[in-house]
């Protein structure tokens, strides 16, 4: 195995763990709150977080949430180099925080849908794509009040402005792979919105 290999492995393992932190939990547990898992949407999530009436706990979330997926880019950008991790390791760093996210190691492999930490590593990995599927989420959720439709179409987004900014067709490609396995994590929500069942930012939910 070579150098360039052994750090691609370790990128993956290391920004993986680090994505397996659940902040939904961790940050409901310090706030006392019923955990994000037992209501609403089921999301360990700032969005159903949000559900629980703490603006404060769904904030903190949201930012550990985008702050894993943002270290885990910074970190190989900034140490990886004299290891040979270039920028395909940089974006794979991002997918691995993010898969983390989705199937946490520390949670049973029972996760979220990764909306933050897909962005928050997307800003760290070329920040003019990342503001564009930043900014394409808040008009989609000013305008219909669903974080579900916004996220899915910040996904379709993220990979096509990466490539428009920056031509690298390989990172391009590992960030349609997040955007395909965040739409995956929606599908229940897109039935929902067909059917015109789904809740809205904001709205409090029973226990599920």
């Amino acid at each position: 195995m070579n150098v360039q290999m052994a750090a691609l492995i370790l990128t993956a393992g290391c920004a993986y763990l680090l994505g397996s932190i659940s902040f939904a939990v961790v940050v409901s547990r310090l706030f006392g709150l019923a955990d994000p898992r037992s209501y609403g949407s089921g999301n360990p999530g700032a969005t159903n977080v949000l559900r629980s009436g703490s603006k404060a706990a769904a904030a903190m979330t949201l930012l550990g949430d985008a702050a894993k997926g943002a270290v885990a880019v910074w970190l190989v950008r900034a140490f990886g180099p004299p290891f040979g991790a270039g920028e395909l390791a940089v974006a794979l760093a991002a997918l691995a925080a993010f898969v983390g996210h989705l199937y946490p190691l520390f949670f049973a492999f029972k996760g979220g849908k990764g909306v933050a930490t897909f962005l928050g590593g997307l800003l760290a990995l070329n920040f003019g794509a990342g503001l564009m599927a930043c900014a394409t989420w808040l008009v989609i959720a000013l305008l219909f009040r669903y974080s579900s439709l916004a996220s899915l179409c910040a996904a379709i987004v993220a990979p096509l402005g990466l490539l428009w900014l920056t031509g690298a067709p390989a990172a391009s490609l590992l960030v349609a792979a997040m955007s395909l396995l965040l739409i995956f994590r929606h599908r229940q929500n897109i039935a929902n919105l067909v059917a015109g069942k789904e809740g809205r930012i904001g709205e409090k939910a029973a226990r599920v």
